[in-house]
């Protein structure tokens, strides 16, 4: 993945199949060789002739970043398969951000103009500025973010844009990215938590002194406040606050300036760029900071848990929907109906969050397995971990959004819970316990 950008480097020499059959005597020549091209039958129908005119031929692609030493290009197959601008394109802001720090470093290092950095900044503005505009082409042959904007920035501003990858590589320019990108989703996704968090306390405050039937085994097992009952889901959201708090404490150190693996020989200062991308530090081990996933594990391990928890509360909320139990009644506004029989009002909001948990979960193990049994370095497998992390966050994300939406639009039965308490004898722990303090034990 590497750039090879130095022009010292020499293009080894390959045989090219006209040269191996120059050099071959052909005893039969009617023999036909299957590199050579079929004589056309004279019972080839029409449209199977391909014309070689020069209107039809293809354009010559456009030189790739690392094709320095490569006489021929990708062809549209591998070109389509191992694209990934088609989802990276979201870490579009992070790799602007992670450029402008590189650029603003490479100058104060002596090792670009300070005119150049201006340049380059400038036209880095105007690049953000075009894609947040909509008017920003994404090239599938310029494969992904990072090659896009850097030629789209050569376009623009010519020959200092072409310095821009001076001490860099795409290995340590996209953890870069990747590490800003999850920092800036671990804080929505807190925001988010914190929200239905609050919506839980009003609920409860809202219902205050309203008493529940309590269930273990989902058998009826004691009374509860049923502010108690909310309130155990925001002490498990919190918890999980505290998990994503501590992976975004993990995650922030900055790879650049390791490179490929091994660093550079160039005199970079990678604190001034951890710095001012708001790192805590540089990575320590080079060959770590491009081949560590670790964070995005841990993200994706803490979003896996916070579905699970709010598949715990879908669950109980369309089960309390349900006739038999009718502890809650949702509004319109988050209930939906049946194309065949009038009479239903489903919680289907609730139950899609206990669906799509599952769909949380499946992105952890889809990174798990990828990242299982690679070997140091980089490995371009790991190209695979954005889109199991995109889905993660959209997800997560939703889930937390549509559950405060809903515990903002429910109504709790009063008459009916009340009706529901005398049964199941729920008083019957009171009871003993009201035996032991007159040393009847049971």
């Amino acid at each position: 993945m590497e750039s090879l950008r130095s022009s010292s480097l020499q293009t080894p020499f390959f045989f090219s199949q006209s040269t191996v059959l120059s050099n071959k005597s052909v005893s039969n020549p009617r023999t036909i060789s299957p590199l050579m091209p079929r004589a056309k039958s004279r019972f080839e129908p029409l449209w199977c002739t391909t014309s070689h005119s020069s209107e039809t031929e293809a354009k010559p692609k456009e030189t790739k970043l690392w094709g320095g030493r490569f006489e021929d290009s990708v062809t549209d197959i591998v070109e389509k398969f191992t694209e990934s601008i088609s989802f990276d394109k979201q870490l579009y802001k992070h790799d602007i951000m992670g450029s402008k720090a590189h650029a603003s470093m490479l100058a104060e290092q002596g090792l670009i103009s300070f005119s150049d950095r201006d340049s380059i900044l400038k036209g880095l503005d105007e690049i953000e500025r075009r894609i947040e505009a909509g008017e920003f082409v994404w090239r599938t042959d310029r494969e992904d973010v990072h090659m896009n904007i850097e030629a789209a920035l050569t376009d623009l501003v010519g020959e200092p844009a072409k310095k821009l990858h001076t001490a860099r590589s795409r290995n340590d320019q996209v953890l870069t990215d990747f590490r800003l990108w999850c920092r800036d989703a671990i804080d929505r996704i807190i925001s988010s938590i914190r929200h239905l968090q609050v919506a839980l306390v009003k609920l409860a405050l809202n219902n205050e002194g309203l008493i529940i039937p309590g269930y273990t085994h989902l058998q009826r097992a004691q009374p509860v406040l049923l502010q108690h009952l909310l309130l155990a889901y925001v002490e498990q959201l919190d918890r999980d606050a505290g998990r994503l708090l501590d992976c975004r404490a993990r995650l922030n150190f900055c790879p650049l300036g390791a490179c490929a693996l091994a660093g550079t020989g160039l005199p970079i200062d990678r604190f001034m760029t951890s710095e001012a991308l708001g790192f805590t530090a540089p990575m320590r081990n080079s060959i770590d900071a491009v081949s560590d996933r670790d964070f995005v594990l841990e993200f994706l391990s803490a979003n896996s848990i916070i579905a699970v928890h709010l598949s715990r509360i879908g669950e109980e909320w369309v089960l309390w929907a349900s006739e038999e139990f009718g502890f809650i009644t949702p509004s319109d506004s988050v209930s939906t109906g049946s194309s065949i029989m009038p009479q239903k009002k489903n919680p289907d909001p609730m139950e899609l969050v206990r669906g799509k948990s599952a769909r949380v979960i499946g992105d952890l193990v889809t990174l798990l397995t990828l990242c299982k049994g690679l070997p140091l370095a980089y490995n371009r497998d790991l190209q695979e971990d954005k889109e199991p992390t995109f889905d993660s966050v959209k997800t997560i994300t939703g889930m937390l959004e549509v559950s405060a939406e809903f515990a903002q639009n429910i109504t709790f039965n009063d008459k009916r819970i009340q009706k529901a308490l005398p049964a199941g004898y729920l008083d019957a722990t009171t009871l003993a316990d009201y035996l032991v303090k007159k040393a009847r034990y049971f």
